[in-house]
């Protein structure tokens, strides 16, 4: 018997159980974005929810390390520095694009114990802001042994920023 691909399955990258396995773990993510977009109230934590869902889904969003530092540093901003979880910061965007040499790290196999799941059950904007907030945070801790190496690539991209006179 072939199996339906809406047959309710884990995602092998985050393990939220959803109908389709890894697409339906995707499509969650589109209708998240797509609802980011139309409502500012819920834009405002969308770079939040970006990067946490990147993070758990490496293969696919961190596949160079360009993309793990613009997601791993953006995480560490938006947690650390409390950082606009909006749009991030532009200063590590810039510093990004000018291709700094970085070497990628081993990624942890265990992703957080939250998903993508409990944000889109959030009931209203109040809720899913405190439930994204809640995924990142679980996600940053399963990635504690490359917090480190976040916080010196964070310095690195400040450091490099012209200075505002």
């Amino acid at each position: 018997m072939v199996a339906s691909s809406n047959a309710v399955e884990p995602c092998p990258d985050c393990g939220a159980t959803v109908a389709g396995g890894t697409a339906g773990c995707q499509s969650l993510m589109d209708e998240l974005l797509a609802r980011d977009f139309s409502d500012v109230t819920y834009f405002r934590v969308h770079r939040l929810l970006v990067d946490t869902y990147s993070l758990q889904h490496p293969e696919r969003y961190c596949a160079s390390v360009k993309s793990l530092a613009a997601h791993l540093t953006g995480l560490c901003w938006l947690l650390e520095h409390d950082g606009n979880r909006a749009v991030g910061n532009e200063a590590l965007r810039r510093w990004l694009n000018r291709n700094p040499r970085l070497d990628k790290p081993e990624l942890p196999s265990f992703r957080g114990k939250l998903t993508i799941a409990s944000a889109q059950a959030a009931s209203d904007s109040i809720r899913y802001a405190e439930a994204v907030e809640l995924w990142a945070r679980s996600t940053w801790e399963a990635y504690s042994a490359l917090q480190p190496l976040a916080r010196c690539w964070i310095q690195q991209g400040l450091d490099a920023s012209p200075r505002k006179r």
